[in-house]
């Protein structure tokens, strides 16, 4: 333990987990076991922690003709048990079947009398009785082929039921012994080789508040392509007063940035940052006493021995996650390798985590800084103010026609956004001025014609300024407009007044 605290501080506390996810027993320096908390009341999952998902289909009634439909689908779904029961029963019934058949031809023909007559020739050759029989359609089904009962060519009857024989057997035997095969490939015991950690924690990752749980391979063949999806099971109520029972809401663990493509040789921690985005968003450490919910982790990829995808599953409820934990590190630098210790893969420790949700740290952020607040509440304003002129608009044209005529208001929306824009128009504007010219429009008593006026004598005293500056020789050259249209020639006189006519 003093290894531990030298390695982490002594702010870290190490965690013994149960598998029940209650009954924590942190132990502080210098401080016993506490006393162990009660545990909660087991309530139903969704998702059992081996994957098994807790759901059974009931009242199908007409339906249940669909199962027969995909019979091979079905027969791959059920236990090895009943399985089994089908394949011998199978086999039984069409080699009784088979047997009756020939022993019928045989009886029919009257074989089973005249079988010890020395120049009778049967359908089959030494069959006698049923058990003949039975031995005949084994042998030939079988293709052992003793040599001693045999079919002759004085019987049709016999050499179309061979025929009929030969097909029925290849059709149950591709049918059954492919079930069998199909049953046994399936890579559902590959998952259990995949292991997820008992819990999940909640902690501070690069500065945000993040929910973490981990994953790991026992075998050294790889996962190829593995890939790792979370949803969020949750009650809960829309505004139209619709309840949905486990509504599915998608937790990102990195698929934006490709995060949730895992290269899966190692012990993995899984990552879901908890954002504005996140259904996490309201989550706190005291409002996890009250919430109810389930999250699911779905792991999904390529066996690399055989080829087939394999898909592991596991939940962790409210009470299986850990407010303020972290993971232990498992994997160690050896000689010549990296050691992955699996017995620290569960265990977690304390760290110091903000018991506040995201939503309150955003909101005590914004209250402790005031320079952020007014600018929010500003633009809060102003899409507010746009909002109402929006809904007066529409207000007015809901309106019948005699209303709107009788309050003389129909354009009165239309003119408060006209004279909102003139002002921002005018406000514009002014800001674009000099400064001399924004100092003269704010002295009350000047119109617009004052200013315009204004305006256009400061922009032609640089003009007048510029032409006393010149030469002599080139103050006459520039001696007006007048004068410098009076020195062209008739042509281009007659098409520059057309120009500015």
């Amino acid at each position: 333990m003093s290894a531990l605290r030298r390695k982490f501080g002594d702010d870290y506390q190490v965690v013994t987990t149960s598998s029940s996810g209650s009954g924590l027993q942190p132990q502080g320096p210098g401080q016993g076991p506490q006393q162990q908390l009660v545990p909660k009341k087991k309530r139903q999952r969704f998702v059992d922690k081996n994957g098994r998902c807790n759901v059974q289909h009931g009242n199908l009634g007409s339906e249940t003709s669909r199962y027969l439909s995909d019979l091979f689908t079905t027969l791959v779904d059920l236990k090895w048990r009943w399985n089994l029961f089908i394949f011998i029963l199978t086999y039984t019934v069409a080699w009784l079947f088979m047997a009756s058949m020939w022993w019928v031809i045989a009886y029919t023909r009257g074989d089973l009398n005249k079988a010890h007559v020395g120049n009778y020739t049967p359908c089959v050759a030494n069959v006698y009785n049923f058990p003949s029989a039975f031995l005949f359609f084994i042998e030939t089904e079988a293709t052992i082929g003793y040599g001693y009962r045999y079919i002759t060519d004085k019987c049709p009857e016999g050499i179309i039921l061979f025929l009929f024989q030969s097909i029925l057997g290849s059709i149950v035997d591709a049918f059954l012994i492919g079930c069998m095969f199909i049953k046994m490939s399936q890579p559902k015991k590959r998952a259990e080789t995949l292991m997820f950690s008992e819990h999940a924690v909640i902690s501070m990752r690069d500065g945000k508040l993040t929910l973490m749980f981990r994953v790991g391979n026992l075998r050294n063949s790889h996962m190829v392509s593995a890939q790792i999806r979370c949803k969020l099971l949750k009650s809960r109520q829309t505004p139209e007063g619709e309840f949905l029972p486990l509504d599915q809401l998608e937790l990102d663990v990195g698929f934006s940035t490709g995060a949730d493509q895992l290269f899966l040789v190692s012990p993995l921690t899984i990552c879901h940052v908890i954002d504005a985005k996140s259904p996490f968003y309201d989550l706190s450490q005291r409002s996890m006493q009250t919430e109810q919910f389930e999250v699911v982790v779905i792991l999904e990829g390529i066996v690399e021995t055989t080829g087939m995808t394999c898909q592991a599953r596991t939940s962790y409820t409210e009470d299986e996650v850990l407010w303020g934990h972290r993971f232990f590190p498992v994997i160690s630098l050896e000689e010549g390798f990296f050691k992955v210790d699996y017995s620290q893969f569960h265990a977690t420790f304390e760290v110091p985590t903000p018991p506040y949700s995201v939503k309150e740290q955003e909101e005590m952020l914004l209250m402790s800084s005031p320079l952020i607040a007014p600018a929010i509440t500003n633009s809060k304003e102003r899409h507010n103010s746009v909002e109402c002129l929006d809904g007066l608009d529409d207000i007015s044209t809901k309106l019948p026609t005699k209303l709107q005529k009788i309050t003389g208001r129909e354009d009165f929306p239309k003119k408060l956004l006209r004279m909102s824009s003139t002002t921002s128009e005018k406000a514009y504007s002014l800001g674009d001025l000099p400064m001399k010219l924004q100092r003269i429009s704010s002295v009350p008593g000047n119109s617009e014609e004052k200013l315009v006026s204004k305006t256009t004598k400061m922009l032609s005293d640089p003009m007048s300024q510029s032409v006393a500056d010149l030469p002599p020789k080139l103050q006459k050259m520039a001696g007006g407009p007048a004068r410098m249209e009076g020195n062209l020639p008739a042509k281009l006189r007659k098409m520059n007044s057309d120009r500015f006519t």
